[in-house]
């Protein structure tokens, strides 16, 4: 496309701005975008979608990428759930009614796990970003995934793989806001130490908030690669109770599971017999039902204490 084929078309197209843009790493970034229209009301946990033209440029080092003709004026969107830093500069609880930004927490995704689909399109182009950029945001903020079902006492798990960790952020949030007397904790289960793009807030949430509790587990630092805990272990170990200092309790728990499909373990139903079966390797949702836990069902309308959101 022509310079101004591509400025018309961002002009036409895009209706948001990147106000705030922070990188824990290269290719780690949380993104603040203003709507150019009033921010619609939604809840901690919902998801809205991010788009860019095919026409902008994509981050060197990626898999390489070839447009079919035409290709080039299209705009290429996707779903991210809404993050949030929760504490403000001040380091108080952020209020969010005061904001008229949408947070995002994004991983660059360099090569797509199949040779036979398209290579990544959009977070190549996210990632270079700078404040100031306009891009296409939804219109639309939705989503089943977040704490309506939970009772002020409850105790409230957050187990997260990766930027999943983002509606854990917000909804951890909306508990702190509330004044939540059960017991919160906030799992995250990346790579190396600089993939918590918000460690430190963690670490200032529990020094203030004595029932809140972030727990980073890390699978290829020097000292956790000969023991590395996955969010299964965590609890088939029995780590997680002594975290919380109670036995995981179906009546008054309510788990929150959001990144990796296979750490989650979403039941499949089985054609030909209409079973549910779950998958293989084991995942969190077996392990829970095992021990007297419902997982949220869908298809039946049936709202469990153990709540998914897979991240791709």
């Amino acid at each position: 496309m022509l310079p101004e084929e591509i400025a018309e078309a961002r002009q036409r197209r895009y209706n948001g701005t990147v106000v705030g843009l922070r990188k824990p790493n290269p290719d780690l970034f949380i993104m603040r975008v203003k709507p150019d229209f009033p921010r619609p009301a939604h809840r901690a946990g919902q998801y809205c979608s991010l788009g860019l033209g095919n026409w902008e440029p994509r981050a060197p080092g990626c898999q390489e990428e070839n447009l079919k003709a035409g290709d080039e004026s299209k705009v290429v969107r996707r779903a991210y759930s809404i993050s949030c830093s929760i504490l403000d500069d001040a380091g108080e609880v952020l209020a969010i009614d005061k904001t008229d930004y949408l947070e995002f927490y994004i991983t660059l995704v360099r090569e797509g796990s199949d040779p036979t689909k398209p290579p990544p399109a959009l977070t190549p182009r996210l990632v270079m970003l700078r404040e100031g950029d306009r891009l296409n945001i939804g219109e639309k903020i939705t989503g089943h995934y977040t704490l309506e079902p939970v009772k002020p006492g409850d105790t409230v798990l957050f187990l997260g793989t990766g930027t999943g960790e983002a509606p854990h952020n917000y909804m951890t949030w909306e508990l702190l806001k509330n004044g939540h007397a059960g017991k919160i904790l906030n799992a995250s289960c990346v790579r190396f130490k600089r993939d918590l793009g918000y460690f430190d807030i963690h670490q200032t949430l529990m020094r203030r908030f004595p029932n809140y509790q972030f727990l980073a587990l890390t699978t290829r630092e020097a000292d956790t690669v000969g023991h590395k805990v996955y969010i299964q272990d965590l609890i088939t170990s029995g780590q997680l109770e002594e975290r919380i200092a109670e036995t995981l309790n179906p009546m008054r728990t309510h788990v929150f599971l959001c990144g990796n499909p296979k750490m989650i373990g979403v039941p499949i139903k089985n054609k030909k017999t209409g079973a549910r079966q779950h998958p293989q390797p084991l995942g969190v949702i077996e392990i829970l039902e095992g021990r007297g836990f419902q997982a949220d069902n869908a298809a039946i309308k049936f709202k469990g204490n153990v709540h998914f959101e897979e991240y791709w």
